[in-house]
Order: structure tokens, then C-alpha cells, then sequence
């Protein structure tokens, strides 16, 4: 079975997510695709890919979800932005080859007033596990405009399972 979101999904997310949550740089809407399967034993297996990021409200759902439903999510191709996020699930596995974009929150590529930059820095910081989050807070959060990117490779070097 196979779910992809586009168009449809992506303005209603906006719609609902103006007030839920700023975006990570510009709002794109969304390139996710999400391929479910049936892993052994029957549990299922998440693969997102080609994802652009989008509005951390949304994402922040989205993430306690899949938590909440114990599936497997494979990270593969390109993970930009609020994609990241998904590094917080603890059956996560990246690819190898996978490419991962991190950059500081923003309102569509405007700067936040440093209360705001500071919530949503944390926010993020806080799905990612050592060293990856003090690297993003001492570096990555202070670029809005395009974004540093890390192979799934070196992730799996700073802990996170391969796929």
C-alpha cells in the first residue's frame, strides 16, 4: 500500500498549520511520499523519501503518531528541514545514502524574534539525540537561507540504526 501526499494535503496543512506551527525556511509544499508495508511479525514499515519539510506543528504530529503507532520508518533520499524530525522515532532507520538538510527555524525565510528563534530551536533540537543536537544548536539553527546538509551515512556514524 502506498500513501503519497501532495497538493490536497499540503494546503490543508497549511490551511490548519498557520497557527500550529512556523515552517522550517520557505513552505514547500510537501514531496513526502510514504510507502506502508508489512514488516515480519506484522508490524508496519513507514519509508519517507523525498521530503521537503514543511510546518514544525504539523511534523510534531506527525511524529507522535507514528510514535504512538509503533511502525518502523525507513529515512531514504533527501530528508529537508522538518523531515528531520522523524530522527526522534526510536524504530527510525536512515539509509546510508539518504541526504539530510538542517537549517534554523524562520517565518517563510524572515527572521523570528529571539524568544520565538529560541522555542522553535529547542523544539527542534530536541528530536535529535547527541551529538547531532548540540551541533544543530551551534550551528545549523543560525542558517534560514538554504541549509547544511549530512549524509544518512555520517548520522549512522553519530549513533543513528542504518536501514
Amino acid at each position: 500500500m502506498a500513501i503519497a501526499w501532495g497538493w490536497g494535503r499540503a494546503v490543508r496543512s497549511m490551511a490548519r498549520g498557520i497557527s500550529a506551527g512556523l515552517t522550517l525556511g520557505a513552505l514547500l509544499l510537501p514531496a513526502l511520499t510514504a510507502q506502508v508495508a508489512q514488516a515480519a511479525g506484522g508490524n508496519q514499515i513507514v519509508v519517507i523519501s523525498n521530503d521537503r519539510g514543511g510546518l514544525i506543528g504539523q511534523r510534531s504530529k506527525e511524529v507522535r503518531a507514528l510514535r504512538d503507532g509503533g511502525q518502523v520508518v525507513e529515512l531514504r533520499g533527501k530528508c529537508i528541514s522538518a523531515c528531520t524530525m522523524y530522527l526522534a522515532l526510536p524504530n527510525a532507520c536512515v539509509s546510508r545514502s539518504a541526504v539530510f538538510g538542517f537549517h534554523g527555524p524562520s517565518w517563510y525565510g524572515r527572521p523570528l524574534s529571539e524568544a520565538e528563534f529560541e522555542h522553535w530551536s529547542q523544539l527542534m533540537a530536541n528530536h535529535y539525540r547527541e551529538p547531532l543536537r548540540s551541533w544543530y544548536l551551534k550551528t545549523a539553527r543560525y542558517r534560514i537561507n538554504g541549509y547544511y546538509t549530512l549524509s544518512g551515512a555520517e548520522l549512522v556514524r553519530m549513533g543513528y540504526a542504518p536501514c
